[in-house]
């Protein structure tokens, strides 16, 4: 077959648009290996911050595991969490669900500083909220996976969409359906992934309608126990906190899904995935199958960290992660 030379040229042009097209496609893919060459000491680097910060306190490893989460729920995982506010937006860390909430900035700026001394410029703080997620999650006894990186930092952050996109504490089963398939999760992702509720602490804000309105599927001696560090009285121990899993809070395990079971779930929300719903049989299953629930967990941490990342030149690497460069 004979083509014309216009034809010829267009079928070049053609099949160098696809390879650049699908060049485009893969630089736009995260992956586990992203820093092997440009940082090859990251993943020592943030382990051993992680491990040193959940040594001194054993909440912290919560701590870092809710502010990926967070960070992840609010267009994306881009960093934007731990922006302070400046002249030109309202950032995340005064929303709602962060006030007086989210924590461990400062173990964040210690990692970021650490990993900048062995390959300064070159990871975001989007990623390393990323990796110590997962560590936290191993050091205190769950399971472990690869991070997918190259996430890329954002140069702005936003109150309101912080307010609108993460769950409440007072959510309904169907609520925390549609949040979590906001972000690309579905229904047996967000039983999983409220399995991180085995670690950490909540305040009496937060539980407090729980332990004094709620008479169904609460256990009355867990409401009378819960009661006696968080008063009736709104303005009264409104930061005292209490244990999310109370079998075992330092531990990363399956209680929590026992917990459940036995109408021992500190917040609405956690309880709302045991309340004779959709949610039950994987509730029951995760109890009894700590491996399922292990596996599943990871799994759904990695989709979660597939959520719209900025990647290839969008964003930046922030030198500090407090602020855009």
């Amino acid at each position: 077959m004979v083509f014309s030379s216009s034809s010829s040229s267009s079928s070049v042009l053609l099949k160098y648009a696809l390879v650049m097209f699908f060049m485009g496609v893969v630089s736009a893919q995260l992956s586990t290996n992203f820093y092997s060459s440009s940082c090859p000491k990251l993943l020592p680097t943030v382990r051993s911050a992680v491990q040193s910060a959940i040594s001194k306190e054993t909440r912290m490893g919560a701590s870092l595991l809710r502010l990926h989460f967070h960070d992840c729920f609010v267009n994306g995982c881009d960093g934007s969490i731990l922006l302070d506010d400046t002249s030109s937006f309202t950032g995340e860390k005064r929303a709602a669900p962060n006030f007086r909430s989210a924590r461990g900035f400062e173990v964040v700026d210690n990692i970021k500083s650490a990993v900048e001394s062995v390959c300064p410029g070159v990871v975001s703080c989007a990623d390393i909220l990323a990796i110590s997620a997962r560590d936290s999650v191993h050091i205190l006894g769950g399971p472990t996976w690869g991070v997918k990186l190259g996430r890329r930092d954002s140069r702005t952050a936003s109150q309101a969409a912080a307010n609108n996109s993460i769950p409440p504490p007072t959510s309904s089963l169907s609520a925390l359906i549609s949040s979590f398939r906001a972000v690309g999760l579905s229904a047996k992702d967000m039983v999983a992934l409220s399995g991180s509720h085995t670690i950490g602490q909540a305040r009496c804000t937060n539980f407090r309608a729980r332990i004094y309105n709620e008479t169904n599927n609460l256990d009355a001696s867990f409401a009378t126990q819960r009661r006696s560090n968080c008063p009736r009285a709104t303005g009264s121990g409104d930061n005292n906190l209490a244990p999310l899993d109370v079998q075992s809070p330092n531990a990363f395990n399956n209680d929590y899904y026992k917990n459940l079971i036995n109408q021992k779930g500190l917040l609405h929300s956690d309880q709302q995935l045991f309340n004779g719903g959709s949610a039950d049989s994987t509730v029951r299953q995760y109890s009894s199958n700590p491996g399922q629930f292990s596996a599943d967990f990871a799994a759904a941490m990695i989709k979660m960290g597939d959520n719209k990342p900025l990647t290839g030149s969008s964003g930046e690497i922030r030198k500090n992660c407090r602020r855009p460069n």
